[in-house]
């Protein structure tokens, strides 16, 4: 039951992330809205990997990844240099 909860969440989490983009209340480059993805992504992850789901595994994990690297990418930019 713990990882249907948390697979939940995640998938709610990514669904929420594009909903929010799509009314334009959150842009593809927001940290919110990044944060979203990473968090929600890695919570599907841990719920594929739950059920040896290893495909779907590897597609929350490079989204989580991809998400992750480009909140880095914002946040570095956003800072003084």
């Amino acid at each position: 039951m713990p990882s249907l909860l948390v697979g939940s969440v995640g998938v709610g989490l990514l669904l929420l992330a594009f909903a929010l983009n799509l009314v334009k209340r959150l842009s593809e480059s927001s940290p919110a809205y990044l944060a979203m993805n990473i968090v929600g992504a890695l919570m599907a992850a841990w719920y594929a990997w739950e059920g040896n789901a290893v495909p779907f595994v590897i597609l929350e994990l490079v989204w989580a990844l991809t998400a992750f690297v480009r909140l880095i990418l914002i946040i570095k930019k956003g800072s003084p240099t």
